[in-house]
């Protein structure tokens, strides 16, 4: 919405122009009246709008025509004045005033004008029918007001209406020839009722209208006054009403009547608390509110977060198999200008069987982004109406910011549900078959099913008893080394060829440049364990490497067969990263990672004990 409104009046000489101003100002009728008000600007806290309003006059013998049109060009709106007793006055609206303001603009830029019918104390009778046919041959005339200066009759009603035609205008709404919505209106209404049908049955009930009622008015409506709007709508559509319930073209048709009856401002107002600005695009503020994190931090989504993204799954698993197909999906974000996630995202997180997100890897995605990009992932939640139907400030409320990851290494303990593990190696040393096997899919079985793969895997472990989110990020090394910011993550994951003599000794040197001063963590493996382990071709052996260097023995990893050992890897990254504190101590022990190991164990045979017991009970 404007933050002030600029007015300005134009009309033949003698019609009141500078009366109507004076009248406003002073509460009446002016003894005398010189031939043009100076600029005049009445504060915001006596305007209806609450927002600052600079009324300007304009005389034909004081000001140029240069000067006539930079007013033009700088008014929000135009009131064209006219003599209720005189019918000129009235036919150079039309060839006149209304050319000179609109006439080369384009449809849908125009600027927007106020009739104002002077003198109406002069006349016994109305000017309305000799108008009506201007109204009807210009869209962009919002209405028509007539008045007395001399009687102050309808002066503030005259000001009122230029300064909604401004904060609440028409053009932007309703094509006035078609007698219909605009396309963006229908857009971001649809997006609307999307977001307020919340069982999505496509139809909102009469708790659903409530919630919107009170989330955009402050009040929920009366149930007569319910069932009211319902009757209109029935009356008035064939397919606006459906099982007691308002269906969008019902929503519709009601938003198309309260701009057709001159109420613009409540389709505003709805528009508006769904973050909307007067272009009908969603205001940066709204998608993008400040949230500030320092060097060091990291943000994850809180249980706010995880509560409302959980919501919004159940809403769109419309066949409750936990999980969602693509078309359920699609309607999940169908209130995007563009679908936020692309096909490597099957790639990235745990899927059904069937090739769906289940809803753990939905969760998992979420977390994912929250943890990249927090920007995008604001964003995500604006679209999907997280301020409104949460009644939070914004977005910013389903998000923790960490504290400085130096803060974790002084205590020796982290509050992080998030780690970033990187995956270093040599390309074609098995990386993205170690990323895939995380989340639980054999590339060496079932190959790649998409063109689109993702350089991220993301999924949960059980640490401490504790579960925690682990990504794990694919970073290819050749003949270049890594630059600093490349290597910077919770823990590293070195990964090198055990068949290939030449694979441990590009390991070797980005621990030696990367890692070896540094506080993160690294664990050492050595991939294609099922085929034969040959000599490297480095100073010493790999084992010996690690036990210079204070690192725990390599780890070897098959894809071809996923063993309680290949896969106890994953939870070995997860334990160094939430405890970098003892790297380059006790995690080169081996009772350190027997503790690892055991801690694993002992919650596969609790949860396998608590489903035996479950499917007893069944």
């Amino acid at each position: 919405m404007k933050r002030d409104v600029r007015i300005l009046l134009l009309g033949e000489p003698k019609v009141g122009k500078t009366s109507l101003i004076m009248s406003l100002v002073g509460e009446e009728f002016p003894e005398k009246v010189p031939l043009r008000a100076e600029e005049i600007t009445i504060p915001a806290d006596v305007t209806p709008e609450k927002v600052p309003t600079h009324i300007v006059d304009y005389s034909e013998t004081e000001q140029t025509d240069e000067v006539l049109k930079e007013e033009i060009i700088k008014a929000n709106v135009v009131c064209v004045v006219y003599d209720v007793t005189k019918e000129e006055t009235i036919e150079m609206i039309r060839t006149k005033w209304i050319p000179m303001v609109n006439g080369e603009a384009e449809k849908g830029n125009k600027v927007p004008i106020i009739l104002v019918g002077n003198k109406s104390d002069l006349r016994s009778g109305s000017s309305m029918e000799t108008i009506l046919p201007i109204m009807n041959q210009f869209s962009e005339i919002e209405t028509c007001v007539e008045c007395s200066a001399k009687n102050l009759k309808n002066i503030s009603e005259l000001f009122y209406y230029a300064q909604k035609a401004v904060l609440h205008p028409t053009a932007p709404l309703y094509d006035p020839e078609d007698k219909q919505l605009k396309p963006l209106c229908v857009r971001a209404l649809s997006r609307i009722f999307s977001i307020s049908d919340q069982d999505n049955d496509r139809i909102l009930s009469d708790a659903e209208l409530n919630c919107f009622q009170k989330s955009c008015f402050g009040n929920p409506l009366a149930p007569q006054a319910l069932e009211d709007v319902k009757t209109v709508v029935w009356k008035n559509t064939s397919d606006g009403v459906q099982d007691n319930g308002l269906t969008l073209n019902g929503f519709l048709f009601l938003n198309t009547l309260f701009i057709q009856r001159g109420r613009h401002e409540t389709t505003w107002t709805i528009l508006r608390k769904f973050g909307y600005d007067d272009t009908l695009e969603l205001t940066d503020d709204y998608l993008y509110p400040q949230l500030r994190v320092a060097v060091g931090c990291t943000t994850e989504l809180n249980h706010l977060g995880h509560q409302f993204l959980q919501r919004l799954f159940d809403k769109y698993d419309e066949d409750k198999d936990m999980a969602l197909s693509p078309p359920e999906l699609r309607n999940l974000f169908c209130v995007f200008p563009y679908m936020p996630w692309g096909p490597e995202v099957y790639s990235a997180v745990p899927t059904t069987e069937e090739g769906y997100i289940s809803n753990h890897g939905y969760l998992c995605q979420w977390m994912l982004s929250a943890y990249l990009d927090i920007h995008r992932c604001l964003e995500y939640l604006g679209y999907l109406g997280y301020p409104i139907l949460t009644e939070q400030d914004s977005q910013t409320a389903a998000i923790t910011v960490t504290r400085e990851k130096e803060v974790d290494l002084e205590k020796g303990q982290t509050q992080r549900s998030v780690f970033l593990c990187k995956v270093i190696g040599p390309r074609g040393t098995g990386k993205s078959a170690f990323l895939q096997a995380f989340v639980g899919r054999n590339v060496t079985r079932e190959g790649r099913s998409n063109g689109a793969f993702s350089l991220y895997t993301i999924n949960t472990l059980q640490v401490s008893n504790q579960e925690k989110y682990l990504i794990l990020y694919e970073v290819d090394v050749e003949t270049e080394f890594l630059k600093a910011s490349d290597a910077a993550c919770d823990v590293a994951c070195l990964m090198y060829d055990g068949s290939d003599p030449q694979s441990f000794d590009h390991c070797a040197s980005i621990y030696k440049q990367h890692y070896m001063e540094s506080n993160v963590p690294c664990v050492l493996v050595a991939s294609k364990a099922d085929l034969p382990e040959v000599k490297q071709l480095h100073g010493m052996a790999p084992a010996e490497f690690c036990y210079k260097h204070r690192l725990p023995p390599p780890l070897p990893f098959s894809a071809l067969s996923l063993d309680s050992s290949s896969k106890n890897i994953y939870s070995k990254l997860a334990w160094a990263a939430m405890f970098p504190h003892l790297n380059g101590s006790d995690m080169s022990n081996t009772s350190f990672w027997l503790r690892v190991t055991l801690g694993a164990a002992v919650v596969t045979v609790l949860s396998f004990a608590l489903y035996r017991a479950w499917a007893r009970q069944k």
